[in-house]
């Protein structure tokens, strides 16, 4: 099982950026792509970013494409969210996920660990 950490969440004003990280720990091997997700109060929690661990290949909703980053340090173990040009609608606890699969899953049910989840607010 892989463990999953995030930090780096915070408050922002809009037009503001933050960068999330998620370190993995454990049987990080086991898990060939790794996304983030996010979740505001009263709403279902959603794809924000992928990334296939060995290619780096990403991909990234389209609510936030443009915006968001997502990349990898494979020597750390660590995948960050680089988040820009914030808006209020942003807000949200983000969780960082790993699955097994090969691909950039984008349903929460594609993932099989999952981070404790960070608090981002942006503020207007």
């Amino acid at each position: 099982q892989v463990q999953l950490v995030e930090s780096g969440g915070g408050l922002v004003q809009a037009g503001g950026s933050l960068r999330l990280s998620c370190a993995a720990s454990g049987r990080t091997f086991s898990s060939r792509a790794m996304a983030w997700f996010r979740q505001a109060p009263g709403r279902v929690r959603e794809f924000v970013a992928g990334i296939n661990w060995s290619a780096g290949t990403t991909y990234v909703a389209n609510s936030v494409k443009g915006r968001f980053t997502i990349s990898r340090d494979t020597v750390k173990n660590t995948v960050y969210l680089q988040m820009s040009s914030l808006k209020p609608e942003d807000t949200a606890v983000y969780y960082c996920a790993g699955r097994l699969g090969v691909g950039i899953g984008t349903t929460t049910n594609e993932y099989s660990s999952w981070g404790q989840g960070t608090q981002v607010t942006v503020s207007s």
